[in-house]
C-alpha cells in the first residue's frame, strides 16, 4: 500500500486460520482475541512493531498441547480498541487482569514479548494471584532496563537511546511508521533480527502483515505512547510510584527467554532480572537469535515455553 492510499480497517488483522477470532470487554475497553484449543488457560501478549500475529507458530503447537491458547491486540493495537490514553503499564497490566477474568478463568500462564513481557512483569507484580507462570521472551524486567539504562551506558543505554529516544518526538515519528506503506516497521524487524530470519518466507510475510497493521487509523500513534509514558515517567512521580509496585518480586516460576544477539534489549540486561524474582527461574539463551525467539526459532521457543510449564505444574 503506497503513501496517501486508503488506510486498512481494523478488521483487518482477523486473519483466518486455525483459531478462533472473539472480543472481550476488559479494563473499560474492548480487546481483539484470537484463541485455540482447550485446557488450562495461556495468554500471549505481543510487541512492538506487532500484533497478536506474532505468536501465530504458539497459538497452534500451545493448543495442540492441551492449552487453551489466547493471543491479543494490545490496547491501541490491531483490532483493539484505540483511546486517547492508558498506554502506562499500569493500565495495561490492567487490560490483561480483565482480560483474564474476562475469559472467565482464575489464573493464567501468562507469556510476554518485548512491550507484552513488561506488561507480564508488571501484572505479574500488581496482580499475582492471577498468574500461575511467567514467561518473557526478550522482555528483562523493568527495573532491569532501568538500571542498566545507568550502569551499561555504552550498553544498554545506547541500545535504547538508538530508537527509543527519536520516539519522543511529536508527529514525525508517527509519519515515519506509516510512510511508504510501512516501509520502517520492516526497516526495524530486519535490523532487530538474528542473521537468519529475514532471508526467509515467514519473515517476509510477517514483514508484509506488521506494515499493514501499523497503517491501521492511529495505531502508530498508540504504539509509540508506550515508548512515551516509559521515559516520561521517569522524570514524574508516577514513575517513582511505578518503581516502587513494580519491585514486588514475582513469586510464580519465571521463564526468561532471550535471543543472544537481540541488539535492543541485551541478554546481559536480562541476566539482572532475577533481583526481582523470588520463586523458581529459569533463563534460556537462543544462540544466533535477535529480538524475536517465538518467530525466529518458533519450535525452540514453543518447547522451551511448554517446558517451563510443565515443570511449574510438577
Amino acid at each position: 500500500m503506497g503513501r496517501g492510499g486508503p488506510r486498512p480497517e481494523p478488521s483487518s488483522v482477523r486473519v483466518p486460520g486455525p483459531w478462533r477470532h472473539g472480543s472481550v470487554s476488559a479494563n473499560g475497553i474492548r480487546l481483539h482475541t484470537v484463541e485455540a484449543g482447550e485446557g488450562p488457560l495461556v495468554v500471549l501478549l505481543h510487541g512492538f512493531p506487532e500484533f497478536w500475529w506474532s505468536w501465530r507458530h504458539q497459538l497452534v503447537a500451545l493448543a495442540a498441547e492441551g492449552f487453551r491458547t489466547v493471543a491479543v491486540d494490545l490496547r491501541g493495537y490491531g483490532d483493539s480498541d484505540k483511546p486517547p490514553r492508558g498506554y502506562d503499564l499500569w493500565t495495561l497490566a490492567g487490560d490483561v487482569a480483565g482480560l483474564i477474568r474476562a475469559l472467565g478463568e482464575p489464573k493464567a500462564h501468562v507469556v510476554g514479548h518485548d512491550w507484552g513481557g513488561l506488561i507480564a512483569w508488571t501484572l505479574t507484580a500488581l496482580h499475582p494471584r492471577l498468574v500461575r507462570t511467567l514467561t518473557v521472551v526478550d522482555a528483562p524486567h523493568p527495573l532491569a532496563i532501568r538500571a542498566s539504562a545507568v550502569r551499561d551506558p555504552a550498553g544498554q543505554f545506547r541500545a535504547t537511546a538508538s530508537y527509543a529516544l527519536g520516539f519522543q518526538l511529536p508527529r514525525h515519528p508517527e509519519r515515519s511508521l506509516r510512510a511508504d506503506g510501512g516501509a520502517r516497521v520492516e526497516r526495524i524487524m530486519r535490523a532487530w533480527s538474528g542473521p537468519d530470519w529475514p532471508d526467509t518466507p515467514d519473515f517476509a510475510e510477517a514483514a508484509r502483515r506488521n506494515r499493514e497493521a501499523m497503517l491501521i487509523s492511529t495505531v502508530a500513534h498508540c504504539s509509540l505512547e508506550y515508548y512515551r509514558w516509559a521515559l516520561r515517567s521517569q522524570f514524574r512521580a508516577e514513575g517513582r510510584r511505578f518503581a516502587a509496585a513494580v519491585a514486588r518480586p514475582a513469586e510464580v516460576p519465571v521463564l526468561q527467554i532471550h535471543g543472544a544477539d537481540d541488539p535492543c534489549l541485551l541478554e546481559r540486561t536480562a541476566q539482572v532480572s532475577p533481583r526481582w524474582v523470588t520463586g523458581p527461574f529459569v533463563h534460556h539463551v537462543l544462540p544466533g537469535t535477535g529480538h524475536f525467539p517465538h518467530q525466529e526459532r518458533p519450535a525452540a521457543t514453543t518447547a522451551a515455553i511448554l517446558d517451563g510449564i510443565r515443570q511449574a505444574r510438577g
